[in-house]
């Protein structure tokens, strides 16, 4: 049971937080043309009137003229523009009002996706940072915006809304206006053009304006309204140390297991029905275990209550009334339901019944008492006391533990000397109560107090006192046991509680670690099942879809299988302790999530165990749903990364269409110009032309060469690998060829070149070495300014080659020299310049890489250009044996 104290302290704490910034008021409204903006300008011309510092950050009125005449005599703050694919777009200025600092900022559309390049990607992150500067924000949103009603909204009118805001905005909101109009005006306004165009309004009339949608759609605007105000409400009472007075009901109906439990279900759905209001059936478990007969009856109870649609909660707690107000005061319970106690001679002597004390204390709930008189009477006639007052062996346990209480005292009495045997009594009367329930401890207290009278109080063996002192002995040792078993009875109904609930939480958490370090789908499973397997102590099975299962033994009957693919079908628990399929061997849990069921969740319980308590069900149901959120969150990122394979995919694919069609088609049209020219004016041309067209044919064609050769190299790289003939080359003929075939190319390009004296001849595969330094010089030398060098630079450092590539161009930015390694990258930019294929840099790595080295881009000397960095390690070749 949580301590007031600190549900006041954290609801101060929240409410201190909210203050800090500025202050949130929406003005929600159910669809578009309710109004909304409407209402914002004229609370904001009223604010402006009394004297209230007011700016239009950005409003849209959609060309309404009554609309637009509302922000006649307010500030409007000039918009932004941003460019976006050849047209100008409008956005808020957000620096521009942070800059003006105004008491009251009127941001229209809360939901808005900003322009690309804005510092934001949502207008709701421009308003959070408004309001976190302390500025007062009044925004607009419809009720299909909100990011936990989306799938609901899509439910009901099947659109599927694209711009969301999440629900945590809300936790900032200090004031909430409903926007309402009635479906039939809004659909006359639709009829007028004042929401959309007359096209556009012929469309959404036939879709999303329906009646039965605008009537859904108000009706979870004012829920979501009502239920805000119910929440600020409660949390305000709760910080000034008040009881929760909530403004929405929500019902609870408690259940005992004693007769009534189903009779009390039905009652309170009908209740909550007409009321139009949640409810919640719970049960609070004061001890460790229950009858079966009990834990049957709460079992069916519950799943009658969440077939009716009720969510059900099992509560532990010493005292039932103080457990069921603490939880109805945190969960704003306006209405509690349960069954009428029968008052009990005992109940009447030492304690109140539970109807007692709530009728006593509930003072701020409305209390609806069941009289059912057939089940109490149906539970006399059957010798069950009706409360389940005192069972048969705690009964013997309090004769036992009298009778050693009797056995101690007399030996006590003989061989120690002791008087005052009153406290051997009490003793055994705490050890009762400290094992069994109260009623035993009375018990317990009763033949103490008898046994005490008859063996040790003058005249002995008999019920008679002598002396009126041994008469208050006698009686104030009764009254002592008492209290002494009523304290030690509530101790250990308190360390029960406390202990089921540990074991829960721990089981969670335990669980809640599996799972974290779970990356797949098939470590979720096998964390999953294990977990399940030393919490319950039963066989687990997990299977997701029809095809991912665990490790674990599957079941092997048909009943079961069937039992199992119901369960996943219908999203609803099959086979042993079920009404479904109940000749199963094995109990089926649905792997449920917010979007449906998963998967299904297996437990083999032995066959000696008739049934599961309340705490073993609820602690497996809340581990297969921990377990089936884990599945799905796995199965998003595989999603999200099949996705990503897949665009990336796709871009690879845009990007080698568009090299295709640019370094196959620019050469081969060279090509067929240059020889169609020749075919038809060889006669009339002079030697100087026609050399001149054949020089560009077979520079095209070596052009047209190199890029085929750089596919091939990437097919090798990517399938086939590549096959290492190594030999001994010296590092200034490796860089002489590189450097002397770029120059046959590219004859103005100058490249300096240095290399140290004690560089050693290296064990490499030379044509592999030498193309990828060739691609790494082709590469600087796109980027160079004219007339500027490009260095070579090769020495020894740390027992590696490293060779060191600068050129003098523009420089590539820290966040994309990595990627400019990548395949086709050079489409954005990159090493393709002006001709380039993308290719070069990536086949470049294959190749060093294949060799053990690395090839990475550092920036240039003095800042200015591009180091592109060669490091090759320094290998020899294994030695032969002797033939």
């Amino acid at each position: 049971m949580t301590d007031p104290r600190h549900r006041q302290a954290d609801a101060l704490i929240d409410h201190l937080q909210r203050e800090r910034g500025g202050r949130l008021t929406i003005f929600l409204g159910a669809a578009p043309g309710v109004g909304k903006t409407y209402t914002m300008l004229s609370r904001a011309s009223e604010l402006r009137r009394q004297g209230r510092d007011v700016v239009v950050g950005i409003v849209e009125t959609h060309g309404r003229a009554e609309t637009a005449a509302l922000t006649e005599g307010l500030e409007i703050l000039p918009r932004r523009r941003v460019a976006y694919q050849g047209r100008w777009l409008e956005e808020m200025d957000l620096d521009a009002l942070l800059a003006r600092r105004p008491q009251i900022a009127l941001v229209d559309e809360l939901a808005h996706r900003n322009a690309p390049g804005s510092r934001h990607e949502r207008r709701w992150q421009d308003v959070i940072e408004l309001l976190d500067a302390g500025i007062d924000v009044h925004t607009t949103i419809n009720i299909q915006h909100l990011e936990s009603l989306n799938d609901v909204v899509h439910r009901i009118t099947g659109v599927r809304v694209s711009e969301t805001v999440p629900d945590a905005v809300f936790d900032r909101l200090r004031d909430i206006v409903l926007v309402d109009l009635p479906p039939r005006e809004l659909i006359e306004r639709l009829h007028q053009g004042k929401v959309y165009l007359p096209e556009q309004a012929s469309q959404a009339l036939q879709a999303f304006f329906s009646p039965s949608n605008l009537i859904a759609l108000r009706e979870l605007a004012m829920q979501t309204a009502a239920d805000r105000v119910d929440s600020d409400l409660r949390e305000e009472q709760t910080a000034r140390g008040l009881p929760g007075m909530p403004v929405r009901r929500r019902v609870l109906v408690a259940i005992d297991g004693m007769g009534q439990s189903d009779y009390l279900v039905r009652v309170a759905r009908r209740l909550a029905e007409r009321r139009d209001a949640p409810w919640t059936v719970v049960t609070v478990q004061a001890r460790q275990a229950l009858d079966e007969a009990r834990q049957s009856e709460i079992d069916h109870a519950f799943a009658l209550a969440r077939k009716l649609g009720a969510d059900t909660v099992l509560l532990h707690g010493a005292s039932i009334a103080d457990t069921l107000l603490d939880h109805a005061s945190q969960s704003g319970v306006s209405t509690l339901v349960l069954g009428r106690t029968r008052e009990r001679p005992v109940a009447r002597m030492f304690n109140r019944t539970l109807t007692q004390q709530l009728l006593q204390r509930a003072a701020h709930y409305e209390l609806v008492i069941v009289n059912t008189p057939e089940a109490r009477a149906r539970a006399r006639r059957s010798g069950r006391p009706a409360g389940g007052l005192l069972a048969r062996h705690d009964l013997a346990f309090a004769v036992v533990a009298s009778m050693l209480a009797v056995a101690v005292g007399w030996l006590a009495e003989r061989w120690i000397g002791i008087d005052d045997l009153s406290m051997v009594f009490i003793v055994a009367v705490v050890l009762v109560a400290s094992r069994t329930r109260m009623a035993a401890a009375v018990v317990a207290a009763l033949l103490g107090f008898l046994a005490y009278n008859f063996f040790f109080i003058e005249p002995r063996f008999t019920f008679h006192i002598g002396a009126r002192q041994g008469v208050t002995t006698v009686f104030l040792f009764l009254i002592a046991a008492l209290v002494a078993g009523r304290l030690a009875s509530r101790l250990r109904m308190q360390v029960l509680a406390l202990r089921a609930a540990n074991a829960h939480a721990t089981a969670l958490q335990a669980l809640g670690r599996h799972l974290a370090g779970a990356a797949d789908l098939g470590q979720v499973l096998v964390a999953g099942r294990k977990a399940l397997e030393d919490a319950l102590g039963v066989a687990a099975w997990l299977r997701v879809d029809t095809t991912v299962t665990d490790a674990g033994a599957a079941p092997d009957a048909e009943i079961d299988r069937s039992a199992a693919d119901w369960a996943q079908k219908h999203g609803q628990p099959t086979g042993r302790f079920t009404d479904t399929l109940a000749g199963a061997h094995w109990w089926f849990l649905p792997l449920r999530n917010d979007r449906g069921t998963l998967g299904v969740a297996g437990l083999r319980v032995p066959q000696d165990t008739p049934r599961l308590n309340v705490e073993q069900r609820r602690l497996a149901e809340a581990m297969v749903d921990d377990i089936g959120q884990a599945a799905l969150r796995t199965r998003l990122v595989a999603d999200l990364e099949s996705a990503r394979v897949g665009s990336e995919t796709e871009r690879l694919r845009s990007a080698l269409l568009s090299s295709v069609s640019h370094d196959l088609r620019s050469p081969l049209a060279s090509m067929i110009g240059s020889a169609s020219s020749l075919a038809s004016y060889w006669g009339a041309m002079g030697e100087e032309d026609r050399r001149s067209l054949l020089d560009t044919i077979q520079h095209e064609g070596e052009r047209l060469d190199r890029y085929i050769q750089n596919l091939l190299d990437m097919t090798r790289l990517g399938h086939t690998g590549l096959t290492l003939n190594r030999d001994w080359i010296g590092v200034d003929e490796l860089i002489g060829s590189a450097v002397g075939r770029l120059q046959r190319y590219q004859p103005e390009v100058r490249v300096v070149t240095t290399v140290a004296a004690d560089v050693p001849p290296i064990w490499v595969h030379p044509a592999l070495v030498e193309q990828a330094l060739f691609n790494v010089l082709e590469n600087a030398a796109k980027f160079s300014p004219p007339h500027e060098a490009v260095e070579v630079d090769a020495r020894l450092v740390d027992g590696a080659l490293r060779i060191d590539v600068r050129d003098r161009g523009p420089g590539i930015p820290e966040d994309e020299r990595a990627r400019i390694f990548d395949m086709f990258y050079s489409v954005e930019r990159g090493d393709r310049g002006r001709q380039g294929t993308g290719l070069g840099l990536a086949i470049c790595q294959g190749m060093v890489g294949a060799h053990g080295g690395s090839v990475e881009a550092l920036p240039g000397r003095d800042g200015r250009g591009t180091t592109l960095r060669i490091t090759l390690p320094l290998l020899t070749p294994a030695p032969q044996a002797d033939p």
